[in-house]
């Protein structure tokens, strides 16, 4: 894999409706979990459509830096060999780099029975606490300490427990799903996460020879096993990343379809785009938007202005909110969004406004949207990953050349951006 280029600014011509055909990237928050799953056994793990993005990149060095053999070939695959951990230790560099390092922690206390890190870093959205990670791993027999450092120790084997999350939290699910793979004895896992990412981790570990019952409810049976074997998984496609291009192709008026989806994965994001007047239809394993739609919004049965919020699966995705956002801009009619999980998601809101967005931030979880306006380009800095892709969005849809600094946070969860939005009929250069 060849990570895009390192230019660090897109320059974007706006006003050119998207038309074309791509392909969806491997599922980054699957990608991230299953590269940590990998130390958990001292037998080769080889991950198939691994999406070419920084994050991945990042997991890979943090990988081979705590001593596994990583191995990339040139068709997305990557073979991973951790038959020896030379050290209990995260590289500091990367964990402030991607937050999903702190999944290391499981195989580590496993491995070394201590796992030792600066505490994680990724996208500035809102508090992303660190709770659920250790009140779980506490439940399991590990003592831990956060002082500049996070230290996880294993008190002999850990052991399983029955645990109750207070929040279903993504990572933490994933970070003790793993933990109990090799635990001694069954561990319930309540309020668990049961995202398509989740699910994903669960059949990879499934392969190794864990034992996981229960595999896409909010409740996961997991009887610990001795050992962990290697094994060969497919990452399903990036549902995130497709409805991204998806939602920016209907505010540009376009139509696309993404190749290689899986039709589960899509039935919010179906009835949310559907309510914003903007349809999508399957066929096989594609979805696609056909040009010339209405892009009327719809209001409530009583008449009401819709309003849109997002949760847990199986509700709408945080992190497909701020690309809707943009799309409501070039809609006609009005909507509230209600961004539920993260107090500082909607910040970039403000650079919509600048651009001649009819847009009003309540508060910090809420916008209301009337569309549709006319945007004007703009010199625009990308905060986050997500508020990155939808100030492209928006910079795709206004008259005039906008240029995008900062576009490292795109490259961290979007693989080749300029390669499928020029695929799109889009003009986007990096400079």
């Amino acid at each position: 894999m060849s990570h895009s280029s390192s230019a660090n600014i897109f320059r974007i011509k706006g006003g050119v409706p998207l038309h074309g055909t791509i392909r969806a990237s491997g599922n980054k928050n699957a990608a991230l979990p299953m590269i940590a799953a990998s130390l958990l056994t001292a037998e080769e793990v080889i991950l198939d459509n691994l999406p070419d993005i920084g994050d991945v990149h990042s997991m890979l060095a943090i990988a081979a830096a705590l001593g596994a053999r990583v191995r990339e070939g040139d068709d997305g695959s990557v073979s991973i060999t951790a038959d020896t951990i030379v050290t209990d230790e995260l590289p500091a560099e990367y964990c402030d780099r991607v937050r999903a390092g702190v999944l290391f922690a499981a195989p580590l206390l496993h491995r070394r029975g201590r796992a030792r890190m600066v505490p994680p870093g990724g996208d500035v959205i809102g508090r992303r606490r660190l709770d659920p990670h250790l009140s779980g791993f506490a439940a399991m027999g590990c003592d831990y300490s956060v002082n500049r450092e996070l230290e996880f120790t294993a008190v002999g084997a850990l052991s399983g427990a029955d645990i109750f999350m207070a929040e279903a939290s993504v990572t933490a699910t994933e970070q003790l799903i793993c933990a109990a793979a090799l635990a001694d004895g069954e561990t319930r896992l309540s309020n668990a996460a049961c995202e398509p990412h989740v699910q994903d981790l669960c059949e990879l570990l499934v392969k190794m020879g864990a034992s996981i019952r229960g595999i896409g409810t909010n409740t996961l049976i997991i009887e610990g096993v001795k050992t962990l074997h290697g094994a060969r998984h497919r990452i399903s496609s990036d549902y995130t990343e497709a409805g991204s291009y998806l939602a920016i192709a209907a505010a540009t008026g376009g139509g696309i379809t993404v190749n290689d989806i899986d039709h589960r994965h899509y039935r919010m994001i179906q009835h949310t785009f559907g309510c914003l007047g903007v349809d999508l239809t399957f066929a096989d394993n594609a979805v696609s938007l056909t040009g010339g739609q209405s892009r009327q919004i719809r209001r409530d049965a009583s008449g009401c202005i819709p309003v849109f919020d997002d949760g847990p699966w199986p509700h709408f995705p945080s992190d497909l909110m701020s690309v809707s956002i943009v799309m409501a801009t070039q809609l006609e009619g009005t909507v509230l969004f209600f961004e539920k999980m993260f107090e500082s998601r909607m910040y970039f809101v403000d650079r919509l406004i600048s651009m001649g967005a009819n847009a009003v931030i309540c508060d910090p979880h809420r916008v209301l949207v009337t569309g549709p306006a006319r945007l004007h380009a703009l010199d625009l800095s990308s905060p986050d990953i997500r508020a990155g892709i939808a100030l492209l969005g928006a910079a795709l849809c206004a008259e005039g050349v906008s240029t995008v600094n900062n576009v490292h946070h795109i490259d961290r969860g979007y693989a080749r951006v300029e390669e499928k939005f020029t695929l799109l009929g889009a003009e986007i250069e990096r400079m």
